[in-house]
């Protein structure tokens, strides 16, 4: 079988690696891919808003089955294009995508069906949302509506941060607004949750928590995400009930009720406050770095997962996860989430000597005459998988020390919550 993902992340390294374990594949192909990638499948430079090119070039190479990894391509409707010309393709369609290409569409879900979040205004303009600001306490989150790459959040402590917020959103930093999302605050600790579903079946597919502030001590500007260990220390038997019966099974009655229903990945991510789940937002795809964190401790064949679940027979497929610890850091280029140097060459790539259960997922990376260069914010993901969090990390840092890129930086408190030291 010919294999085809969407997507140039270490997401897409680590699904395009997991699934290199799959006995049934005969060639992947990754569009556009980066530097791992490229030693693993064949890189296509083909623009992933052009669906017609990407159409006709799956029919032409005779690719059977398509895993969109991004969110923007799905928000799009990049299923529902290929579906008409009966290309096998695993994500979730158009409509059902809105529940992470609007924020605001899921906070209407959410009034609706009596989902647990935080309470929420929505604002048209920056006078009227300013307005509001002067009369409102703080602290308060602002959200651009749109897709923002995960840091269109702002968690404003006074007035005169949430116009820095307002002024910016609209200003079009993340293109543009049309509307802004102002949130309360909600005071607990966050836990990524993820499922997998194909419409009628739904079965659990890991939990992890991100580190999303640039700095140590969870300080500085958001960012995609800085590392994540894998699972969430928070994760009960009791909290996974009220997570399913409250917040994932009344989102996808919803989405059915519009007409649609779901089939992929559905990414929760929750704020926990004292054992009690609030949802904060949707995400219709794996987390990034999560992903990574995660596939590595999957025992099952991740494409007999994915197929069964494009198939409608979820429910066929036992999911099964090694007893593990995992941890990812992400080693991002100086200046990240703001200005960073481009094109920069990686050196001493080939002294990484991997040790038993530990991956480097690259993302924002390219090859050019046998030299790899950065060329993203978030660079290089490095990943551990061992009996506790102390080893996975020290394992990392073993790594990094032998790249020892100078031109990068990285969060050296990754997974402070677990590990004691």
């Amino acid at each position: 079988m010919n294999v085809g993902i969407l997507g140039s992340g270490g997401r897409e390294h680590a699904i395009c690696e997991i699934l290199k374990k799959s006995t049934k594949i005969t060639e992947i192909y990754c569009f556009p891919g980066n530097a791992g990638t490229d030693k693993l499948a064949k890189n296509v430079e083909i623009n992933l808003d052009n669906f017609e090119n990407l159409k006709n070039y799956i029919l032409e190479k005779k690719i059977d089955f398509i895993i969109v990894g991004p969110e923007k391509p799905l928000v799009d409707g990049i299923v529902d294009y290929l579906e008409k010309y009966k290309i096998k393709v695993f994500g979730p369609n158009k409509i059902a995508a809105q529940l992470e290409g609007s924020k605001i569409f899921t906070k209407k879900i959410c009034e609706k069906y009596n989902i647990p979040t935080a309470k929420f205004g929505i604002f048209r303009d920056v006078q009227n949302s300013k307005k509001f600001l002067r009369k409102t306490s703080f602290p308060i989150v602002i959200k651009a509506d749109n897709l923002a790459s995960g840091k269109g959040v702002y968690i404003c402590k006074n007035f005169e941060e949430s116009c820095y917020a307002i002024d910016e959103i609209f200003g079009g930093k993340f293109g543009e607004a049309k509307k802004v999302l102002i949130e309360e605050f909600l005071e607990g600790e966050e836990m990524s949750y993820f499922i997998i579903t194909d419409g009628i079946t739904v079965k659990k597919f890991g939990t992890a928590q991100d580190h999303k502030r640039a700095l140590e001590g969870d300080k500085g500007k958001n960012t995609g995400g800085m590392g994540a260990y894998s699972p969430s220390r928070l994760i009960n038997d009791k909290l996974e009930k009220k997570i399913n019966d409250r917040i994932i099974k009344p989102t996808l009655e919803a989405i059915k009720n519009i007409g649609s229903g779901y089939k992929g990945f559905l990414y929760a991510g929750l704020m926990i406050v004292n054992n009690e789940p609030f949802l904060i937002e949707y995400n219709v795809r794996m987390g990034d770095p999560e992903c990574q964190t995660i596939l590595p401790t999957l025992k099952s064949d991740l494409l007999d997962i994915l197929l069964s679940c494009c198939e409608n027979r979820l429910n066929e497929i036992s999911i099964d996860w090694y007893n593990k610890k995992s941890l990812c850091v992400v080693l991002c280029s100086k200046g990240y989430p703001e200005k960073f140097e481009k094109n920069v060459v990686i050196k001493n790539l080939e002294k990484i000597k991997l040790k038993k259960d530990c991956f480097l997922f690259h993302a924002g990376t390219i090859s050019k005459k046998d030299k790899v260069f950065a060329i993203g914010g978030r660079v290089l993901n490095f990943v551990s998988v061992s009996d506790n969090y102390e080893n996975s990390r020290e394992n990392i840092f073993t790594h990094l020390d032998e790249l020892a890129w100078s031109e990068g930086f990285f969060r050296k408190d990754i997974g402070y919550k677990v590990i004691k030291k």
